[in-house]
C-alpha cells in the first residue's frame, strides 16, 4: 500500500506541474486590439500612390487590402466583409469619394490565436507525456519487475516441480503474495499426493467391480446357452411343449435378448476395466459405415422397457456410427424414459440438414412430466442428477455419455420438454 500511495502522490504532483505550466502560458497570451493609426497612415499613403497613377492591383498587393469601388453600403462584397468584422474605411483620394478600402485583419488575428493555442497544447501534451513515461518507469521498477522475477518460479510450478521453495523478499510490492504463492505450492504438492493415492484406490475399486460384475454375467450367459440348446433339441426331436408356439417363440426371443445384453455388458466392462469412472471420455468410439436398420433392431430388443411406438420407418441409408456405442446410447435414452416417466415411448425418424451435412434424426419422446427447467441445461453434465431422480438408482452419467458418444460419432444431441421429455439423436449420413 505504501508503494501505491507514493505512486499516486507522484502522479498528482506531475499533473499539478502540468497545470501550472498551462496557466502560465495562458496568462502570457494577450490581445492587443487593432492599431487604427497604423491603418490611417497606410490609407493616406495608398491614396497618394493612386493619385500618382499606381494601378489598383498593385496597391492591393502592396498594402494587403481590397479596394472596392462601390458607393452603396448594401453592396454584396461589402456586406461579406462587414460580416467578417473586417476594417472598412472610405477610399477618397484627393477628397473625391470612390469606394471603400478593406483590411480583413480579423482572419489573420484568428489564425495567429489558433497557432498560439496549438503551441500551448503541444507543450501541455509534452509535459503530460513526460509525466506518463516517468510514472510507467516507477510502476515498472516498483511493481512489474518484482512480479517478473517470479516467472522462473512459476514456470517450475507449471512443469510440476513443486519441491523448490520460493524465496520471500522483504520490503517489496511482492512481499505479500510471495508467501501466499509458496503456501499454494505446498498445497498443490499435498493435493498431488492425495490424488495419486485416490487414483490408486479408484483403479483397485474398478478392477474389483469388473471382476464381481463379470461373474454373474458369465453365469447368465451360460444359462441362456443351456436354454437355447434345450429349445433346439426339443425342436429337433419333435417333442411336444407345455406352452403354445407363440409363447415359446416369445420366450426364445427373450432368452436371445438376454444373451445379447450380457455380451454387451461384457464388452462394456472390458472398456471400464481400462478406464476409470472419472475418465470415461477416454473410451474409444470408432464410427464406421452402418445401415440404419440396426437402429430398429436395437429398439426391438428393448421391449422390456415397456411399449415403444415407432411412428414411421427409419430412412434406409448408411450412417456413421459405432454399433456398440449406439446401442448404449439408445438403451440409456429409452431406459431413462422408462425409469423417470414410465409411459409409452414414441419414436420417429426424419432427415435434416445442418452445416452442409445431412443427418438422420431419431426423435424419442415419452409422455411424462419432463425435466425441471432448472435441471434441463445440466443433465448432460457428468454425475449431475436432477430433482426428479429422488431415490432412484443411477450415477448421473447416462446423458453425459450419450452426448459424448453422439459427438464422437460425428452427430449430435438435442433435448427439450414438449408434452414429455424429448431427446433427438443426430447420426451423420455417409
Amino acid at each position: 500500500m505504501k508503494s501505491l500511495r507514493g505512486i499516486i502522490l507522484l502522479f498528482a504532483a506531475l499533473m499539478g506541474a502540468a497545470l501550472v505550466v498551462l496557466l502560465f502560458m495562458n496568462q502570457k497570451t494577450e490581445y492587443h486590439g487593432r492599431d487604427v493609426s497604423y491603418y490611417n497612415d497606410r490609407l493616406l499613403t495608398m491614396q497618394k500612390d493612386y493619385l500618382e497613377g499606381t494601378p489598383v492591383e498593385t496597391l492591393e498587393e502592396k498594402y494587403g487590402c481590397r479596394i472596392i469601388f462601390a458607393t452603396a453600403l448594401t453592396d454584396s462584397e461589402l456586406v461579406t466583409f462587414y460580416g467578417k468584422n473586417a476594417l472598412v474605411v472610405d477610399f477618397a483620394p484627393g477628397g473625391e469619394y470612390l469606394g471603400k478600402a478593406v483590411w480583413d485583419d480579423t482572419s489573420e488575428a484568428y489564425e495567429t490565436g489558433r497557432m498560439a493555442v496549438f503551441r500551448m497544447t503541444l507543450i501541455f501534451w509534452g509535459v503530460v507525456l513526460a509525466a506518463g513515461i516517468l510514472l510507467i518507469v516507477v510502476l515498472y521498477l516498483r511493481m512489474i519487475r518484482p512480479v517478473q522475477e517470479l516467472s522462473a518460479y512459476s514456470t517450475e510450478i507449471a512443469r510440476g516441480n513443486l519441491d523448490v521453495p520460493l524465496p520471500i523478499r522483504k520490503n517489496g510490492i511482492s512481499e505479500g503474495f510471495t508467501e501466499s504463492f509458496d503456501l499454494m505450492r505446498e498445497e498443490l504438492r499435498n493435493a498431488r499426493e492425495r490424488e495419486v493415492l485416490a487414483e490408486k484406490a479408484k483403479k483397485e475399486l474398478v478392477a474389483d467391480l469388473s471382476h464381481d460384475i463379470k461373474t454373474p454375467v458369465a453365469t447368465i450367459q451360460a444359462t441362456c446357452e443351456v436354454m437355447e440348446m434345450k429349445f433346439r433339441r426339443k425342436q429337433e426331436s419333435g417333442e411336444p411343449y407345455d406352452i403354445s408356439g407363440e409363447e415359446l417363440e416369445d420366450l426364445s426371443g427373450k432368452v436371445k435378448s438376454i444373451a445379447t445384453k450380457t455380451e454387451t455388458i461384457n464388452q462394456i466392462m472390458g472398456n471400464v476395466f481400462h478406464a476409470t469412472m472419472e475418465d470415461l471420455e477416454q473410451i474409444k468410439v470408432n464410427p464406421t459405415e452402418e445401415s440404419t436398420e440396426l437402429i430398429e433392431e436395437y429398439l426391438r430388443n428393448l421391449k422390456n422397457y415397456g411399449t415403444i411406438l415407432p411412428e414411421n420407418p427409419i430412412p434406409r441409408c448408411l450412417v456413421y456410427m459405432d454399433k456398440l456405442r449406439m446401442e448404449q446410447v439408445i438403451d440409456n435414452v429409452i431406459g431413462n424414459s422408462h425409469k423417470y416417466a414410465g409411459t409409452d415411448i414414441h419414436v420417429s425418424f426424419d432427415e435434416v440438414r445442418q452445416a452442409d451435412s445431412s443427418f438422420i434424426r431419431i426423435r424419442i419422446r415419452d409422455e411424462g412430466p419432463g425435466v425441471d427447467e432448472e435441471d434441463l441445461p445440466l443433465i448432460t453434465e457428468k454425475y449431475y442428477r436432477g430433482k426428479l431422480a429422488g431415490d432412484r438408482s443411477g450415477y448421473g452419467i447416462g446423458m453425459h455419455l450419450v452426448k459424448s458418444y453422439m459427438e464422437k460419432q460425428g452427430g449430435g444431441l438435442e433435448y427439450y420438454n414438449d408434452n414429455g421429455f424429448v431427446v433427438e439423436l443426430l447420426l451423420k449420413k455417409v
